[in-house]
C-alpha cells in the first residue's frame, strides 16, 4: 500500500524527495496509516525501477533526488482507485487488546486506561477538527481530504464515547457490567 501513497502524494502535489514525501505522509494519513520512514526512502526508487516514477537528481548543492509521476504511474494510480474491493480494515489497537483481558485486573486498571484512552481519541478528535479548518478551498485535494478528516473526526468521537463509558461505568452504582472473573476468582 506504501507505494500507492507515493504515487498519490506525488500524482497530487507533484515532483518530490522522499524526505518530503515524509512531511507530506506526517501531515495527512500518519495517525491512521503510519509509513515507517524508511520504506518512503525505499519505494520511490523501487518505483522508478518499474517506470511508475522517473527520477531526477540535482546538478548541485545537496544533489537531492526528485521523484516525478511517469504515464504509467498515473494509470497504476487510477486503477487502484478505480477497485472498489479492498481487504479488510487490519486493527491492531492495544487499548482494545487489553480490554479483552480487562476482567482479569484490577478494575482501577481499566478506568484508567479508558480515560487516559478517551483522552487520546479526544485530542486527535480535536487534531482532525483543526486540520479540516485549516484545509485550503484552493487546494486540488481538499474535498478528499476534508471527507477524510471527517471520516476520522467521526471515528474519534466514536472511540472517544465508548471509553468514556467504559470509564463512568466504573463511578455509577447501578454499573450494569458483570463482576470481573477477578471477583468471581476471589469469591471462590
Amino acid at each position: 500500500m506504501s507505494a500507492y501513497v507515493v504515487l498519490g502524494l506525488i500524482a497530487r502535489h507533484g515532483p518530490m524527495t522522499p524526505y518530503e514525501l515524509k512531511a507530506r505522509v506526517e501531515e495527512s494519513i500518519a495517525p491512521f496509516w503510519p509509513i515507517p520512514h524508511a520504506q518512503l526512502y525505499r519505494d520511490p526508487p523501487r518505483l522508478a525501477e518499474m517506470g511508475l516514477l522517473t527520477e531526477e537528481t540535482e546538478e548541485g548543492g545537496r544533489r537531492r533526488r526528485f521523484f516525478h509521476l511517469t504515464p504509467a504511474g498515473e494509470k497504476a494510480l487510477r486503477e487502484w482507485l478505480a477497485t472498489p474491493e479492498v481487504p479488510h480494515a487490519e486493527f491492531r489497537d492495544p487499548a482494545q487488546l487489553r480490554l479483552a483481558f480487562a476482567d482479569l485486573g484490577d478494575p482501577d486498571d481499566l478506568a484508567r486506561l479508558a480515560r487516559t484512552q478517551a483522552r487520546q481519541h479526544r485530542e486527535l478528535m480535536e487534531l482532525y477538527e483543526q486540520r479540516r479548518a485549516e484545509l485550503d478551498p484552493a487546494d486540488t485535494g481538499t474535498v478528499s481530504r476534508e471527507r477524510m478528516l471527517s471520516y476520522g473526526i467521526l471515528h474519534e468521537q466514536a472511540h472517544a464515547a465508548f471509553w468514556e463509558t467504559i470509564a463512568s461505568a466504573d463511578e455509577d452504582p447501578d454499573d450494569p457490567f458483570e463482576p470481573t472473573a477477578r471477583d468471581r476468582w476471589q469469591h471462590n
